[in-house]
């Protein structure tokens, strides 16, 4: 079965990349409107947490367009090796690009923290083009060939990507440390030891990595959520979080990751639409 997940991945992944543009982006839309008219789980929970941010029923057209946005996410994935660096750059737009560019320029590491929102790679390319490589970490994927195709792709991009385990904060912290740029996706939580925080109005896990690099190495902690627009992507950055004084660490962990998911339902509420959230992020939500 992961030959066969592999393949499919594969085979996938050079068809995109061959199509013509407008072709490719067709076949994203068409399969985005069978998988919502099939509403099969991940539809049901892309329902479901799009309900939740906006406190009534989300309506038919939100989640279609939902899931037209999340295959839109793959589309550029799968073509991502055919855009030129002039593409990538001038397919981005920033606010508050300053806050992650500045202390990067005088020597700070920066930890920015976003959700899985519009398409992080693409600004992940945007920064790596213009100077600002960067690290992450990545979930490791089964089959093996599938994990190492995607790390290919990032690299590739120009980003250092860690496998998420034990080591994985030890270089991170080493990275903020010397004045690198960090980017983590943190709106779920793939560990146990994930910061119970109130996103609207109810209780997620958040994981604990942005904020416990932040106070362990000095580096700043903005955020970055990311939509997406007619020919590219628009960046929102949040300003830095500051360390709480006066509180042991735990509870300044703790403080700034409920900042991060305050910021992160701020740009939520406003429209869910590019959030690709297909999974269980609330707990109590069945």
């Amino acid at each position: 079965m992961k030959s066969v997940a592999y393949l499919s991945y594969a085979l996938g992944w050079w068809l995109i990349k061959h199509l013509p543009e407008n072709l490719a982006y067709g076949l994203g839309r068409a399969i985005a409107d069978i998988a919502y008219k099939k509403d099969g789980k991940g539809v049901s929970r892309l329902r479901k947490n799009y309900s939740r941010v906006l406190g009534s029923e989300a309506s038919d057209e939100l989640i279609r367009n939902g899931m037209r946005s999340y295959l839109r996410y793959w589309i550029d994935t799968f073509r991502f090796p055919n855009w030129s660096k002039e593409r990538i750059i001038s397919t981005v737009t920033c606010e508050g690009e300053d806050l992650l560019r500045g202390p990067i320029s005088n020597g700070r590491g920066v930890i920015v923290a976003l959700p899985h929102a519009g398409n992080w790679d693409h600004a992940a390319a945007y920064f790596c083009s213009t100077g600002v490589p960067l690290t992450t970490v990545a979930e490791h994927l089964e089959p093996e060939k599938l994990f190492r195709k995607f790390l290919e792709y990032r690299e590739n991009i120009g980003m250092e990507v860690l496998d998420l385990n034990s080591r994985s904060i030890a270089i991170l912290s080493q990275r903020a440390r010397s004045g690198k740029l960090i980017a983590l996706v943190a709106d779920r939580d793939l560990s146990k030891n994930g910061i119970e925080v109130d996103l609207c109005g109810h209780v997620a896990k958040f994981p604990a990595g942005p904020a416990l690099l932040a106070v362990q190495t000095g580096a700043a902690l903005i955020t970055a959520y990311i939509r997406y627009t007619n020919s590219g992507i628009h960046i929102i950055f949040g300003s830095e979080i500051p360390v709480p004084s006066g509180e042991d660490n735990q509870t300044k962990v703790a403080k700034m990751t409920q900042e991060v998911a305050k910021r992160f339902e701020s740009e939520l509420k406003k429209d869910p639409v590019d959030w690709h959230m297909l999974q269980r992020i609330w707990p109590d939500l069945g």
